[in-house]
């Protein structure tokens, strides 16, 4: 048995993990770490289900979180399903981990972000994985749904290049996202592009008919989405991330969601700062070295 099969797997249906870029169908694994799952069939399932984890996330402002405990994506895993003590929130590439801290539950994950809660969790990561975990600050930016202005926003979602277009994110550029690296995790947590249609929401900078940018929902939650917003390498720095991260704001506050923006970066933090975002606090994570 893995070291995560010994650990609680709390989440509905059979477990899947996201597609690897040129195979667009999730695939059935063993029990272990699980990337995507349905959602649950309603909230008070979700509710029920996830009860007695949520509070060792409390205080915890993070919306993959949310998306886990709320049975959106992703799944928990923890040390004991009726009284659980210690847990970790997985969802796409990052694991949250919460609660007492557990060296075996670092071992059972293999994401390439991994979030302590806590300075004793900093230590059971560096304990676990020693040089493969590399330490840096990721960025919280504060969540603020009436910070936006929206003539600003529309201006830049305007300013593109000229050659350049925005297209929201249909049936077809769905398939070609999935099939290049680097715009896969504008769509790699939805089972297909019937569930990212159905629950998320995207924008694509075409050039020529060329996908070369887009900005999307990595994940969602109730009431909103963590943004995604990718560049085809030989497209960046000619503001094509601001203006389909513009328009994908636009988009999400006229549906009525929120866009939660958690940057990688400082170039992140100053491009979300650009549209409207303020910085919150850094905060400690860890590149996990030859995580999927």
């Amino acid at each position: 048995m893995t070291a995560a099969a010994r650990f609680f797997m709390l989440f509905n249906g059979k477990c899947v993990r996201a597609a690897a870029p040129g195979d667009p169908h999730p695939r059935d694994t063993p029990p272990q770490i699980c990337y995507t799952i349905p959602k649950l069939t309603s909230t008070e399932v979700s509710a029920m289900r996830y009860s007695n984890l949520a509070p060792l996330f409390a205080g915890w402002d993070e919306t993959m979180i949310w998306s886990c405990l709320q049975g959106h994506m992703g799944c928990v895993l923890a040390d004991d399903e009726a009284a659980p003590t210690s847990a970790a929130a997985v969802v796409g590439g990052f694991c949250f981990f919460a609660g007492r801290p557990d060296e075996r539950l670092v071992r059972a994950v293999d994401a390439a972000i991994l979030v302590p809660q806590t300075p004793a969790w900093q230590a059971a990561i560096e304990s676990v994985w020693g040089l493969r975990a590399e330490k840096i600050f990721r960025y919280a930016m504060k969540k603020e749904p009436d910070v936006f202005d929206l003539a600003k926003l529309t201006a830049c979602s305007a300013a593109l290049p000229t050659g350049f277009t925005l297209r929201p994110i249909d049936d077809e550029l769905h398939g070609r996202a999935s099939r290049e690296e680097w715009s896969f995790d504008l769509c790699s947590q939805f089972a297909d592009a019937e569930d990212f249609l159905r629950r998320g929401v995207g924008v694509a900078v075409l050039h020529g008919g060329e996908l070369v940018a887009g900005a999307s929902s990595y994940t969602v939650y109730d009431g909103g989405i963590e943004i995604e917003i990718d560049t085809k390498p030989a497209y960046r720095n000619r503001g094509l991330a601001s203006a389909c991260g513009a328009r994908l704001i636009l988009t999400c506050l006229d549906r009525g969601l929120y866009p939660s923006w958690d940057a990688h970066d400082l170039r992140s933090v100053a491009l979300a700062e650009k549209l409207g975002y303020h910085l919150d606090r850094p905060y400690i994570a860890y590149l996990l070295q030859g995580a999927p």
